[in-house]
């Protein structure tokens, strides 16, 4: 039954990547005045890039490690309980909560994993195979370090978005949403407890690979399949282990997926596409972003200009 259930996830995660990307084929078609050999130099600047890296960096870490217990918001927002108490958890979270482990061991295992993967084998996974796709393509290692950096820029942003969200929307997390009201605070991390909606480590994930995959067909590197083949599996796994844990519904691991992906391939597309693209006579204005961080009163602002 375990296995049906995630096999079902592992499926829709798929299939919704899979939409949310299709509209993105003809901004990502080869040049056929190009030859196809030739990697593709994409605008970038080490200066620009850096100062946007860098400050939503420092805003999403610090968000997490220095200013959480003021943003987090105590109580839920969203308990998906009436008010009388009654458990109002729609059908799709409820049936994906099947995927929970069954033993405060079992979760433990699939939350240490999910962070193993998430925060090291995904980052290492993703850009050795962005590395191998590129040197089979003959880029040089300032395309491999500018592509790195994209694909951070866009883990970094979409961090950022994610952090707001969860400190605004305010959802309980399923495992605390089992427990009597009296037992709540109990938990090993309280300022915790109401950050469900929507799931952090899958939208990092999926914001990494679909950046990677999308600046490798930007480039035109021959291999990029491998960047898709390596990445995805290792997404959905993070977003299924994250409800292993009993951390995050299926709802908020969806949500992860579909934005993370969406930040994934909007930051390349937007801030960093082809030069050669620029010098045609319709060629698209050049984007900026601009993040203007604020903290006060449980609220963290971005603003973005395009």
């Amino acid at each position: 039954m375990l296995r049906r259930a995630m096999t079902a996830s592992f499926r829709t995660l798929t299939a919704l990547w899979l939409v949310l990307l299709a509209p993105l084929s003809p901004a990502l078609a080869q040049d056929p005045s190009v030859p196809q050999d030739t990697p593709r130099a994409l605008r970038f600047d080490w200066t620009r890039d850096g100062v946007i890296t860098g400050a939503a960096g420092v805003l999403w870490i610090s968000s997490e490690s220095v200013f959480k217990s003021s943003l987090a918001p105590a109580q839920c927002r969203w308990c998906d309980r009436a008010p009388d108490g009654t458990d109002t958890l729609n059908r799709l979270d409820r049936w994906g909560r099947g995927l929970a482990g069954n033993t405060p061991e079992s979760r433990k295992r699939a939350d240490t994993w999910s962070n193993v993967i998430g925060f090291a084998g995904l980052p290492l996974g993703v850009l050795g195979a962005q590395y191998a796709a590129g040197r089979s393509s003959g880029a040089s290692r300032e395309f491999f370090a500018q592509d790195a950096t994209i694909i951070v820029e866009s883990a970094v942003i979409a961090s950022v978005v994610n952090q707001a969200v969860k400190f605004t929307v305010g959802r309980e997390r399923p495992f605390v949403h089992q427990l009597p009201d009296d037992a709540k605070g109990l938990t090993a991390h309280p300022t915790d407890n109401n950050l469900s909606f929507y799931s952090g480590h899958t939208n990092l994930a999926f914001s990494m690979v679909v950046s990677a995959g999308t600046v490798a067909a930007l480039r035109g590197y021959k291999h990029q399949g491998l960047i898709w083949g390596v990445g995805l599996p290792l997404a959905a796994s993070v977003g299924l282990l994250r409800m292993g844990a009993d951390k995050h519904y299926l709802s908020d691991v969806l949500t992860g997926a579909v934005i993370g992906s969406a930040f994934g391939a909007a930051v390349p597309l937007l801030l960093h596409g082809r030069t050669d693209d620029d010098a045609r006579p319709n060629a698209a204005r050049t984007s900026s972003l601009s993040l203007s961080p604020s903290v006060g009163r449980q609220v963290v602002g971005v603003s973005g200009a395009f």
